[in-house]
């Protein structure tokens, strides 16, 4: 075990799930902008460090097919394989490193709440690059939210890369598009918010 995946694997057994400050019970901003997007049942969907999240229970309950739930810590995805139950054998459960990532398929639809914007290296953000670029498909969608300016500084005891919608798509490249941002002040279990921009972006 890795020093990040170690970190991660710390972070899911210190508190409950839900007292966790990303945590959300419904994440109802992904489902809108995942429902903009127009993905069919039966297309490739991933959630990049989706962990623990909920949105593979509502994409189940969508209706959608191909499922893929990507994190570095396995005692995250054990707690979303425990929490679905059965349903778990629907969803294809990857464990990994992102920038080190070897997609076995093609995505419709790359999903990404709160990994980008822990990649404060460049070369990090390249690799994150790199693997998007080989993994989705051409007219596929991406949806990535990190903090805004005015977000946390750190996360998890680490460092955090905070972003505009600007900055959001320099760092995104020059092979996707930019179709809509919205902003969200998510309420942590433990009182206050945390200014979230989600950028939906088109591979050309």
């Amino acid at each position: 075990m890795n020093d990040k995946q170690a970190h991660w694997d710390r972070a899911y057994t210190r508190k409950g799930i839900d007292e966790l400050s990303w945590y959300q019970r419904s994440p109802a901003l992904s489902l809108q902008l995942i429902d903009a997007c127009g993905v069919s049942a039966d297309e490739a969907i991933i959630d990049v460090g989706g962990g623990a999240s909920r949105l593979v229970d509502h994409l189940i309950e969508r209706g959608y097919r191909n499922l893929s739930v990507l994190d570095i810590s396995p005692e995250a995805l054990r707690h979303a394989r425990q929490r679905l139950g059965s349903r778990a054998d629907q969803v294809e459960w990857l464990e990994a490193d992102i920038t080190a990532f070897e997609a076995p398929q093609h995505y419709r639809l790359w999903h990404d709440r709160a990994v980008f914007h822990f990649l404060t290296d460049p070369d990090d953000q390249a690799r994150y690059r790199s693997v998007l670029e080989r993994s989705l498909l051409a007219g596929g969608h991406l949806i990535v939210a990190t903090f805004g300016l005015d977000g946390p500084e750190r996360c998890s005891g680490l460092p955090i890369a905070r972003y505009d919608v600007a900055t959001l798509s320099e760092a995104i490249g020059d092979k996707f598009e930019l179709l809509e941002s919205l902003d969200e002040q998510h309420v942590r279990p433990a009182g206050g918010t945390q200014h979230f921009l989600y950028c939906r972006f088109q591979r050309l």
